[in-house]
């Protein structure tokens, strides 16, 4: 009887065991079926027309209500990269139809992103085909899976590079020089002032060149009047990508046709800082439209936070994080 109740009470405990492991297993495999969200970043939020901080929820309740949002980066910082992830989530949560475009993708490698987005193509072609950015794995892929989990379409907004840098060799010949293939790889219409975006240009490159003169005052021409300088043909490289994101964006926008939704771009916080560069260019097309810039800022700490007059200008969002 000892010998049979000892038999019994082992007998009881593998099959306790058996059912605690089924148990553990079953609720691995459902985690790993459940879509996986980003941990939390720390992060600051300020909203630049009220002058006041706010929290990141109540800036994803209004981009919810936005036409196109514009998420300015910059472009090697991981937390920057995270939130990214954290904004689709929130338009996410909000029951948002989302189109996201890319500054990442180039206009040529669209049927690659539209194949695997879609479902129908695996990830090797798809990498294979569209030419990533050398960071990819960590910084986009998590923005392109987020999309393609929802059957949310993708744009590859930007002009193809080669065409890109063949303008910055000569300028606005470059573009008058390209195929008839090609010229319709950048957008249709063309403007390159020289504006306050072209000032704050010729101050990343770090000025003209000596001997080409001062830079134009704004408003000023973008033709015979100012030398063909290098600042100048990179900026005309510089106008043609911004203007060829611009009608991406706008493309897609036509494409709801009057159905809810948003088009998001994530691009470099230069393109969309200021309501200059891409920003101006998706306003002129969209006009009427409710576009919102958020620029993400990597700070040493959040005590040094004091946005000024500057930076008040620079986007309706400044979300700060953590280096």
């Amino acid at each position: 009887m000892t010998v049979y109740g000892g038999t019994l009470r082992v007998t009881l405990d593998e099959a306790n065991m058996q059912v605690i492991a089924l148990s553990v297993c079953f609720s691995v495999v459902t985690v790993l079926a459940l879509p996986q969200e980003s941990g939390y970043v720390p992060q600051r939020v300020y909203d630049t027309r009220e002058k006041r901080f706010t929290d990141f929820e109540a800036m994803s309740a209004d981009l919810a209500r936005a036409d196109v949002v514009l998420v300015g980066e910059q472009h090697d910082d991981p937390n920057t990269h995270r939130l990214e992830r954290a904004i689709l989530e929130g338009l996410a949560r909000r029951h948002v139809p989302v189109t996201l475009s890319l500054e990442m993708f180039e206009r040529d490698v669209q049927d690659s992103v539209d194949t695997y987005v879609s479902g129908t193509g695996g990830e090797e072609d798809f990498l294979k085909g569209s030419r990533p950015w050398p960071r990819y794995a960590t910084d986009y892929r998590p923005l392109v899976e987020f999309a393609r989990a929802r059957k949310w379409p993708v744009v590859a907004a930007n002009v193809p590079r080669r065409i890109a840098s063949d303008i910055a060799k000569t300028g606005r010949p470059g573009v008058d020089a390209l195929s008839a293939a090609d010229r319709r790889l950048a957008a249709a219409d063309l403007l390159c002032p020289h504006d306050d975006y072209f000032a704050r240009f010729a101050e990343q490159m770090g000025g003209h060149p000596a001997g080409s003169g001062p830079v134009p005052a704004p408003g000023s021409p973008s033709g015979s009047a100012a030398a063909d300088t290098t600042t100048e043909r990179y900026y005309w490289a510089q106008c043609v990508k911004d203007e060829t994101m611009a009608e991406s964006i706008a493309n897609a926008f036509g494409k709801l046709e009057g159905r809810p939704g948003l088009v998001a771009h994530f691009t470099g916080a230069f393109h969309s800082e200021y309501g200059e560069g891409t920003g101006e260019r998706v306003r002129r097309r969209l006009g009427g439209r409710r576009v919102i810039a958020v620029s993400i800022l990597p700070v040493e700490n959040f005590d040094d936070v004091a946005p000024g007059a500057d930076d008040l200008k620079r986007a309706e969002y400044l979300v700060f994080t953590i280096k």
